[in-house]
Parts: structure tokens; C-alpha cells; sequence
């Protein structure tokens, strides 16, 4: 008895102390336009060892392309979220945190006003970042998924407020830059996939509204085409195509993105699997064949696929419609599916910059631009 009660004794203090040596816990919530996630971590090396996440659709941006403001009901349910989000902060007791919103506070009237709510309501600090520091970050949480064999990786984000493409350099044994990127948008309408559900509906598109949207989308990615000679690299081979959506989703049904949800019915997933879709390759033939069967479905129909599944269904076609333009203006046959993105990168750097990751500059850019109305 006395052996036994000394050996659950050590076993207890080595918990103790193994939880007292443990490396700190950093955590980053990305607000977006449809989505509020958040991911906490521990250094581990050079990678990242995962202690909690959460992700919910609270659509934010909802009617803001049409309206120009975020509406009472969408503010309510995200600071739901988000109080959700400080209450696994504050139990973790992270060394360090930062949040960030972005294209629906950056483009409603009353985004700083929501802001100051959020941190009245919910103690969470949110700063509202540009498109390009969107794209830079996003980048930097998806470097390990970068094919060295290339030289370039053209990757694009299709967001719910905004899309994002950015065009990158891989130089010999030397970090990532950006050389440019593009945050799209039509008149006042940024193109993602709500503020597209917004202006066309959420059923079966007609093709006219695909070929308003691919017209439209594909002058937007012909400027930055031209100026880096995109299509002339993709035809000598070099380069990686990317889509990130950016969600971390192992145990919620249907909060992927349009990429990683493609990703997934592509796997012929019955739920969703993080593990399973980030880095896998898709062919362009079967984007197409699963984008075609999407697109004679109904809002209903789509819903009972796995992996889509009621919380997406509205919004994948107008995911689709982005994807395809993508692809046929840049025909690289294949396509990388990651499902990380900014909070990674905003983990990797705070944890960089604590001495507690090597030490990596951040990814320098070089003629970063977005595209105006």
C-alpha cells in the first residue's frame, strides 16, 4: 500500500512538473466574413502541436456587400462566437494572442464600431488587417505545403468577403517572397462567396450569372497574369497552384471552405478529416466533374452531401463558380488543397519572435497591390 501510494505520489509531481515545463501555449483567432476560428498551440521544433481550436460559420459579412453595414443579428451571433473563443483563452492561459478581422470590418461602415463592441462584450481585441497583410499571413501559415521542385506558387484564398491570389517566388535554398497579390473586387462588390450569395441568390446560378462572374473575376487575374508573366511560368512547368481555405474542421461537420470542402468529396469522405484533406493534390478533371454535380443539385440536395452538409450548401456554387474561373485562367492541371492558413502563420510569428520557433524573417513582399473598383 505505502509503494503504491508513493509511486501515484511521483506519478502526480511528475505531472505536475511535466505540465510546469511545458513550452507556452499561443493562440490567434481569425474573424472573417462568414467564419470565427480560433487555434491555439505550443511550439514543437519547427512545427506546431495543437491544444484547441474552434471554428462556426457566423456569417458576419451577411447583406454587407449590398448594404455597406454589418447587420445587428450577424454582430449577435458572432460575438457569440467570439465570447466562446475568449473563454478557451482565458483557461489555457496563453503566453500570447493575436486576433484579427478582416475583409467584412474592413469594408462596413460601422466594422470599428463592432470592434469596440467585441472588446466591450468579450475582452477580445481584435485589429482589423489590409488584404495584403491577409495574403502575407496566409502565406506564411502554408510554406510547409510549398512544393521546393517549382519555382513559383500561384495561391489563392476564396474567402467569404474578399478572394485573394497571390503569386510567389521560391528562389534557390532561399525563404518565399511575395512578388504580388490581388484582393478582387467588382465595383463596390468584393467577390467571395457570400458577397456572390448576396447578389445572385444561393440556387442553381444561370449560365449567364457563371459568365458575368467568370468575365468579370478573369479581368481581375489577367492584371496580375500580365504583369508577372504567370501563364508563361505555368506552361514551362514551374509552377505550384494552392487553395486555402484556411479552417481548422476535424470535428465539425460542413465548416470547410469551398477548397477543403471540394477536398473532401473528393476523398469520398463521409465527415470531414482535416488529416486527411490538407495537402492532398486534386486533379483539375475531377474539380470539374464534382463542380459540375454540384451545380445541377438543389440547396437542398447539396446539403445531404457529406462534407458539405447544411451550414455550406448555399454558398458552394458561388465557391465553385471562383475556383473554375481560377482554374481556366491559370491551367496548371493540378491543385494543392491546404486547409491552414492565417492564424498558422500569426502562431509561427509570435512564436518566432519569442525565440521559442528558429528564427525566420517574415516573408518579404514585393509589389503588393489590390485591385480597386
Amino acid at each position: 500500500m505505502r509503494q503504491s501510494t508513493r509511486r501515484a505520489g511521483r506519478e502526480r509531481t511528475g505531472r505536475r512538473q511535466e505540465r510546469h515545463s511545458a513550452a507556452p501555449v499561443y493562440a490567434a483567432v481569425d474573424l472573417g466574413t462568414n467564419n470565427c476560428r480560433m487555434l491555439a498551440a505550443r511550439p514543437a521544433g519547427s512545427q506546431l502541436r495543437i491544444v484547441d481550436s474552434f471554428s462556426r460559420i457566423v456569417r458576419l459579412g451577411e447583406g454587407a456587400s449590398l448594404s455597406g453595414v454589418l447587420d445587428e443579428a450577424a454582430i449577435k451571433r458572432t460575438i457569440g462566437a467570439l465570447r466562446i473563443c475568449a473563454g478557451k483563452i482565458h483557461r489555457l492561459g496563453v503566453k500570447r494572442v493575436r486576433n484579427i478581422a478582416t475583409q467584412a470590418c474592413r469594408a462596413a461602415t460601422n466594422g470599428a464600431n463592432f470592434l469596440d463592441r467585441v472588446k466591450a462584450e468579450t475582452g477580445l481585441e481584435l485589429e482589423t488587417i489590409s488584404a495584403d497583410e491577409e495574403a502575407r499571413l496566409t502565406v506564411s501559415g502554408c510554406v510547409p505545403l510549398f512544393d521546393t521542385e517549382r519555382r513559383f506558387v500561384l495561391m489563392f484564398d476564396i474567402g467569404g468577403g474578399s478572394t485573394e491570389v497571390t503569386w510567389i517566388e521560391q528562389p534557390g535554398g532561399d525563404r518565399p517572397r511575395i512578388l504580388g497579390t490581388r484582393s478582387i473586387a467588382i465595383g463596390v462588390m468584393a467577390i467571395g462567396v457570400m458577397a456572390i450569395a448576396d447578389q445572385f441568390g444561393t440556387g442553381i446560378l444561370p449560365p449567364e450569372a457563371v459568365a458575368e462572374i467568370g468575365n468579370n473575376v478573369d479581368a481581375k487575374l489577367a492584371d496580375l497574369d500580365g504583369t508577372h508573366g504567370i501563364s508563361e511560368h505555368i506552361a514551362a512547368g514551374q509552377v505550384q497552384l494552392l487553395g486555402t481555405s484556411g479552417t481548422v474542421t476535424t470535428l465539425v461537420l460542413g465548416t470547410s471552405g469551398t477548397v477543403t470542402t471540394l477536398g473532401g468529396i473528393h476523398l469520398g469522405l463521409r465527415r470531414y478529416d482535416r488529416s486527411k484533406v490538407d495537402s492532398i493534390e486534386i486533379p483539375f478533371s475531377a474539380i470539374n466533374e464534382i463542380t459540375e454535380r454540384l451545380g445541377n443539385l438543389s440547396e437542398t440536395e447539396r446539403a445531404k452531401i457529406p462534407c458539405v452538409g447544411p451550414q455550406r450548401a448555399d454558398l458552394m456554387i458561388a465557391g465553385c463558380t471562383l475556383l473554375q474561373t481560377v482554374c481556366t485562367r491559370w491551367n496548371v492541371g493540378r491543385l494543392t488543397v491546404a486547409d491552414r492558413g492565417i492564424r498558422e502563420g500569426l502562431l509561427f510569428e509570435m512564436m518566432a519572435a519569442d525565440g521559442l520557433m528558429p528564427k525566420t524573417e517574415q516573408i518579404p513582399s514585393f509589389d503588393l497591390g489590390t485591385i480597386l473598383p
